[in-house]
């Protein structure tokens, strides 16, 4: 079985309009799983430089995925326990979260294997 890892990964800026209110981070951070193979997300790395908690909203065909909280100027890395298929042409997006006002920079590094 052949498998392609796959990065969806950079620094963005962002302005939150509510943590209950996730909006697309930027379009390089969208992925569709392709028609003839399947993908499964391996790790997610993350970390952001506002003073206010942010969450990070992976999106799987428009509701959330994985949710990611990164408290104030706050960093993770999650290598992934529970892995699950992601079938073909299935999009992600990655959302992100914040208290209205709250502005600042993320960096993002998720790694995908398509199988």
């Amino acid at each position: 079985m052949e498998t392609t890892p796959r990065f969806l990964n950079g620094t963005f800026p962002f302005e939150g309009r509510g943590l209950g209110s996730p909006m697309l981070l930027h379009p390089s951070l969208c992925y569709t799983v392709p028609a003839d193979r399947r993908a499964q997300l391996i790790y997610f790395r993350a970390g952001h430089s506002a003073d206010a908690l942010v969450s990070l909203v992976l999106m799987r065909a428009g509701k959330p995925m994985r949710l990611f909280p990164l408290g104030a100027k706050g960093a993770m890395h999650v290598p992934l326990a529970v892995v699950e298929d992601l079938f073909p042409e299935t999009p992600l997006e990655l959302h992100i979260a914040a208290p209205p006002g709250v502005s600042g920079e993320v960096v993002v590094d998720i790694g995908l294997m398509e199988i």
